[in-house]
C-alpha cells in the first residue's frame, strides 16, 4: 500500500471513528431523559399565617443534664437532608420548641418558625457577611467564626443603638450590635438569653442557647402563635418589618413542607 493511500485509509478510519464516538455519546446522553427529572421538584409553597406547623418534634427529656438538642439527632439528620439545614440547627429548634411547650404550653410555637427566622437571620449560622468563607456549627454547637453584624449607628436602614455591654459580645464599645446565629443585640440578650446546652453560660453563638433564646422573646407577653395575631406579633417583635415578616414566613412554610426555601 502506497503512502498516499495509508494517508487516506487512516483519514478515513479516523472519521468513522469520530462519528462513532458523537453518536455513541449523544445516545448516553438521551438515556438520562428517560430517568426521573434531576431537578428536584418543589411544592408550591402556601402563604398562611401561621404557617403550617412542621413535622412533630418527638418528646425528649429536656430537662436532663448537658446537651440535650442533641438526642434528637435520629430526628433532626432526615429533616435536614430534606430542608438544607444543617442537623445541629434542626436539633436545636427542635429543642427549644420541646422547652417552649413545657414552659409556655399556650404559645403554640413550632420548630419551623424558628428554623424561618434562622435562614433569615444568617442562614442557620452559615452567613458571616465575608465575601469569601461564611460561618458553620461546630460540633460544640458554636458558630464559628462568630457572627456579628453591622454596627447600629443609625445609618441608612439601621436604628441607633449606642453600646450596652462595653463590647463584651460584640466587640463594639461605641455601637451595639447583633450577634450571633439568631442575631440578637446585647440588651435583648440579657433580657433573652438562655442557657440551652447545659454549659451553665447562655452563649449568642451558640446555637441551642439562641434558638432558646428566641422562642423565648417570641413567647413573651403570653402571645399565642398558633392565631394569625400572635404569630404576626411575634415576627414583628424580631423584627418590625413586612418584608421580614413574609420572608420569615414563606420559609417557616417551606420546611413545614421538608423543603427548601425557594
Amino acid at each position: 500500500m502506497s503512502s498516499a493511500v495509508r494517508r487516506t485509509f487512516v483519514a478515513g478510519v479516523t472519521s468513522v471513528l469520530a462519528v462513532v464516538m458523537v453518536v455513541a455519546f449523544v445516545g448516553w446522553v438521551l438515556s438520562f431523559l428517560d430517568g426521573p427529572a434531576p431537578i428536584r421538584q418543589l411544592q408550591p409553597v402556601p402563604d398562611n399565617v401561621p404557617p403550617a406547623v412542621g413535622e412533630q418534634v418527638p418528646q425528649i427529656d429536656v430537662n436532663a443534664p448537658g446537651r440535650t438538642s442533641l438526642k434528637l439527632g435520629f430526628w433532626a439528620q432526615p429533616l435536614a437532608a430534606d430542608t438544607g439545614i444543617p442537623v445541629a440547627a434542626v436539633q436545636a429548634y427542635g429543642n427549644a420548641a420541646l422547652i417552649a411547650r413545657q414552659s409556655w404550653p399556650d404559645c403554640h410555637l413550632s420548630w419551623n418558625t424558628l428554623a424561618g427566622i434562622g435562614y433569615v437571620e444568617t442562614r442557620h449560622g452559615t452567613y458571616s457577611g465575608k465575601l469569601f468563607g461564611g460561618s458553620r456549627i461546630g460540633d460544640d454547637g458554636v458558630v464559628d467564626p462568630p457572627i456579628i453584624g453591622v454596627p447600629l449607628d443609625g445609618g441608612p436602614g439601621l436604628a441607633r443603638v449606642p453600646d450596652t455591654d462595653g463590647g463584651a459580645l460584640d466587640g463594639d464599645i461605641e455601637f451595639d450590635r447583633a450577634v450571633g446565629p439568631m442575631q440578637f443585640i446585647p440588651s435583648s440578650w440579657r433580657i433573652y438569653g438562655r442557657d440551652a446546652d447545659g454549659d451553665g453560660i447562655p452563649d449568642p453563638q451558640q446555637i441551642d442557647d439562641a434558638a432558646l433564646a428566641s422562642a423565648r422573646l417570641l413567647c413573651a407577653h403570653d402571645r399565642d402563635l398558633a392565631t394569625p395575631e400572635g404569630w404576626t406579633q411575634a415576627i414583628r417583635s424580631y423584627n418590625n418589618s413586612t418584608d421580614y415578616l413574609m420572608k420569615v414566613r414563606d420559609a417557616a412554610a417551606a420546611y413545614a413542607l421538608r423543603q427548601p426555601p425557594v
